[in-house]
């Protein structure tokens, strides 16, 4: 599947260019306006990146924290750290793997989270910060004939921004 987005600054502009695009015989199933008053970017199915975040982090935390634990057991065995010293050495090993495992989780999250944020949404952040500044965007999905033809078109209205992706094959 092919997809054209084009940024559009205002809802007059948006619904000209939707008007232009069907007059052109285009399906208006396979055309839609995002933006106050339409689709939201959540309707639509744009990633969020708080989302993504939440995943990354989530992801990373299940070997981590282990490894952490494991880690801070590890060092606190071959230094012989005192922490506390009413629990003895088996008591102070375990207390450095559970200080390991938080630094571990505390890893996960600002790294994972901030990978998250910053690159697993793609284009979706930047179409979203648009939507949320009160553009609109026209996505136009189909064949790579139908999205040249709707390119053509969306031209004339002088976007800010327009874009053609490929949505890849499955593996």
């Amino acid at each position: 599947m092919n997809y054209v987005v084009a940024v559009l600054p205002d809802r007059i502009q948006a619904e000209a260019a939707y008007s232009a695009l069907e007059k052109e015989g285009l399906p208006d199933n396979q055309i839609d306006i995002l933006g106050s008053g339409y689709k939201s970017a959540d309707d639509y199915g744009l990633i969020n990146p708080e989302k993504q975040a939440r995943k990354g982090a989530k992801r990373l935390i299940y070997w981590l924290v282990p490894l952490g634990f494991f880690a801070g057991y590890t060092f606190n065995f071959l230094t012989g750290v005192e922490i506390l010293s009413a629990v003895g050495a088996f008591g102070n090993h375990i207390i450095g793997g559970l200080l390991g495992a938080i630094s571990g989780a505390l890893g996960a999250y600002f790294v994972g989270g901030a990978v998250g944020l910053t690159e697993g949404s793609g284009d979706a952040l930047p179409y979203r910060n648009r939507l949320n500044a009160g553009k609109y965007l026209i996505v136009v999905k189909g064949t790579e004939e139908l999205t040249r033809q709707a390119t053509r078109v969306l031209r004339q209205f002088e976007p800010e921004n327009l874009q053609g992706y490929t949505e890849p094959t499955g593996a």
